[in-house]
């Protein structure tokens, strides 16, 4: 028989390699607008178009309830092999912008089939301790995240078009990593019919609204902040005339060392509570918001990787935490449901972040665009104080 704790790597691993296809357009931005002949600042329209298919993924899956309904398991296999086939088409030779959005977009409905759903697969196996788990499992998604800035630094003189290809082929091993070797945990509760009112019903419970509120703001800076993490060290670049850079790599660094802050913030849980350790991780990481401007002007570039990597510890570190808590503040047969809610929304609120840091930077106000993401932390943070 297979144990929890045997379950819990693969569901990690499998999250880790699925997520990969998340960031693997923004690891080869420029390689698309040279190869593709679009604008520079594409990567804001790109990185939107992965988060509306997600939005809307999870949206249909909530309404849906498809993952409450159907095994998570078979849902998470699925998603993974259509993810990798949709994320293989910015391969196709005769892509323009129009094209590669959908194609992004159609990769962002399938991750609404992975990242929900692996949180769901985890939740039916941990009861006790599940801020820890899903430290880890949140931690694999950042790290899937950076990988695809990983494989463009290391991919030496190779084409850009073996960092999709790696993505899509990890993605698939990770699809049947799950559908082979993962079954239903046992603390699945089966929804038997569609319950229309569910997606506004898990609203009104206090402590739900509390957790909610709090991922919000959460949301509104973090995947903002991942998507021009490479625009931030090519201003700096730029305003110190360095010599190139490997751009990728410090991207990689610092989206990628948020694993060591999900898991960091897992096992604090367990003994400050998971609602205090999300505060506090989102003080910090609001307070780099707001001196952000500060770091483009000092001398030393060993300050600034120091800084950001600061900012990307705990930038998602409450991440797994406001998950326990949605997870812990709903009825077992809705917890599925609620989890894809909560992330339907705050990824809708990415696109307009997003959007925003995209307008600042098209102004030439690149030094003080990251200032705006501090808007999120500060509404979360009073969100919280309220039950």
């Amino acid at each position: 028989m297979i144990t929890a704790k045997r379950i819990l790597p693969l569901i990690v691993v499998s999250q880790f390699l699925c997520t990969s296809l998340w960031f693997a357009g923004n690891a080869i931005i420029y390689d698309l607008v040279v190869s593709f002949n679009i604008e520079p600042n594409a990567i804001g329209q790109l990185t939107s178009s992965v988060q509306l298919g997600f939005i809307i993924g999870t949206l249909l899956f909530a309404v849906l309830m498809i993952t409450d309904r159907y095994s998570p398991v078979s849902v998470f296999f699925i998603s993974a092999v259509f993810g990798a086939l949709f994320n293989l088409g910015m391969v196709w030779e005769n892509n323009n912008l129009l094209s590669l959005t959908i194609f992004r977009f159609l990769t962002g409905i399938c991750l609404a089939g992975i990242y929900p759903v692996g949180m769901k697969i985890a939740s039916d196996y941990f009861d006790e301790g599940l801020g820890k788990s899903l430290g880890y499992l949140v931690g694999a998604l950042v790290l899937g995240t950076a990988l695809p800035h990983l494989l463009k630094a290391t991919s030496f003189d190779f084409n850009w078009q073996w960092v999709v290809i790696g993505t899509s082929g990890l993605a698939v091993i990770g699809g049947l990593a799950i559908g082979l070797a993962v079954p239903n945990g046992p603390n699945r509760k089966k929804s038997q019919e569609i319950e229309w009112r569910a997606f506004f019903k898990v609203f009104k419970q206090a402590n739900f609204r509390s957790a909610a509120f709090g991922y919000f703001g959460h949301m509104w800076e973090l995947y903002a902040f991942w998507a021009f993490v490479p625009a931030i060290l090519l201003t700096y670049q730029e305003i110190h005339d360095l010599t190139s850079l490997n751009i990728s790599w410090f991207s990689f660094l610092i989206i990628g060392v948020g694993s060591l802050g999900c898991v960091w913030s897992g096992y604090l849980s367990q003994t400050r509570g998971p609602k205090t350790v999300a505060r506090m991780a989102l003080s910090i990481s609001g307070t780099c918001c707001l001196i952000s401007p500060l770091m483009f002007y000092q001398p030393g570039f060993t300050f600034l990787i120091l800084f950001m990597i600061i900012w990307g510890l705990t930038v998602v570190a409450d991440s797994p935490l406001f998950s326990t808590l949605v997870a812990q503040n709903v009825p077992t047969d809705k917890k599925g449901t609620a989890l894809t809610i909560v992330n339907c929304i705050g990824f809708a609120i990415t696109i307009v972040s997003i959007q925003l840091i995209n307008w600042l930077l098209a102004n030439h106000l690149a030094e003080f665009a990251y200032v705006f993401l501090a808007i999120g932390p500060v509404f979360g943070i009073i969100g919280m104080l309220k039950k």
